[in-house]
C-alpha cells in the first residue's frame, strides 16, 4: 500500500488538473509530462482515474498523459437524469482531447474503459492513433447481449453495497495483494449507486453493438485469468489488432503488474506513426 501512496503523491505532484465539459457538466482530467504523442487513460465501471497511478508518471517522461474520471465517477459530475451511455462518455474524452488541445491520441481504457473507447473511435476516428484495451472487450460480439434480469438493481438499497462489493472482490485472485484489494474496493464503492445502475446498463446498450472496422493499431492486454478470444475473429474488425496476456493477475492487472504492463504499453507505443 505504502508503494502505490507514494506514486499516487508523485501522479499529484506531476499533474495539473482541470475541468472541461460535455452536456454542462463538471470533466475532471489531469495532464502530465509533454512530447508529440498523447495518451488517454480512461478508467472502469465504478472507478476514477487513480486506477492509473502507476502508468501516469512513468509514460509521463515521454510522453504527454491525459487522464480523466468519467461522468459520474471520481471528482467528475453526474447527469442530473441519472441517465448514463457509452456516448456520454465518449463524448467527455473528446472534451478532455479538445481542452488539451491535441490532435491525434491513443486511448488506453481498462474493463469498461474498453468499450469507451471504442466507442470514442466510432464517433471521432480522426482523431485516433491507436487503442489498447485492458482486459475488456475491444470486439463487442464477444460480450453478452443483455444483463440478467434485475442485476444492475441488485446494487442499490439496503444491500446493494454488498452486492458490489461480492462483484468487485470477483475480480481479484489469491495473489493479488490485500492491501491493493482494499484499495480497489474503496474507490470502487465510493462510486454513487446511480453510477453502478447506469454504467452497468450503458455496457449493455443494444445502440453501441455495432460492428464497424477500425482500422487504428490496437493492442488487448488479458489478464492471466481471462479467457483469450480468436485473434483471428477479432482482426476482422480491428485488422491491426494484436494481444497479450499477463499471467498471474486479476482484473486489475495494470496495477497488480504495473512494470510489466508499462513495458507491454511502452513497446506497443513504439510501433505507433503519427
Amino acid at each position: 500500500m505504502r508503494r502505490f501512496m507514494i506514486i499516487a503523491l508523485a501522479l499529484l505532484l506531476a499533474s495539473t488538473a482541470s475541468a472541461a465539459t460535455v452536456d454542462g457538466l463538471k470533466i475532471h482530467s489531469t495532464s502530465a509530462g509533454s512530447g508529440t504523442t498523447t495518451l488517454v487513460f480512461v478508467h472502469g465501471w465504478t472507478c476514477d482515474l487513480s486506477s492509473w497511478a502507476a502508468q501516469v508518471p512513468a509514460l509521463a517522461k515521454k510522453y504527454r498523459v491525459l487522464a480523466l474520471d468519467l461522468p459520474g465517477h471520481g471528482k467528475s459530475d453526474s447527469p442530473k437524469d441519472g441517465k448514463f451511455s457509452m456516448d456520454l462518455f465518449a463524448r467527455a474524452v473528446e472534451a478532455v482531447r479538445a481542452e488539451a488541445g491535441t490532435d491525434k491520441i491513443v486511448l488506453v481504457g481498462h474493463s469498461m474503459g474498453a468499450p469507451v473507447i471504442r466507442q470514442y473511435a466510432h464517433l471521432y476516428p480522426q482523431h485516433v492513433a491507436g487503442l489498447v484495451a485492458v482486459d475488456g472487450p475491444l470486439d463487442i460480439r464477444v460480450f453478452p447481449t443483455e444483463l440478467p434480469p434485475g442485476f444492475a438493481q441488485s446494487f442499490t438499497g439496503p444491500e446493494g453495497r454488498a452486492a458490489r462489493e461480492g462483484m468487485i472482490r470477483s475480480m481479484f485472485i489469491a495473489e493479488t495483494p490485500p492491501a491493493l484489494q482494499e484499495k480497489i474496493l474503496a474507490m470502487m464503492l465510493a462510486a454513487p449507486e446511480a453510477t453502478a445502475v447506469g454504467a452497468m446498463n450503458a455496457m449493455f446498450d443494444p445502440a453501441i453493438r455495432w460492428s464497424d472496422v477500425i482500422k487504428s493499431p490496437a493492442l488487448t492486454v488479458y489478464a492471466g485469468t481471462a479467457n483469450v478470444p480468436d485473434p483471428a475473429a477479432t482482426k476482422e474488425l480491428y485488422p491491426l489488432h494484436e494481444a497479450t496476456q499477463v499471467k498471474g493477475t486479476g482484473h486489475f492487472l495494470m496495477m497488480e503488474k504495473p512494470d510489466e504492463f508499462n513495458r507491454l504499453l511502452a513497446g506497443f507505443l513504439a510501433k505507433i506513426h503519427f
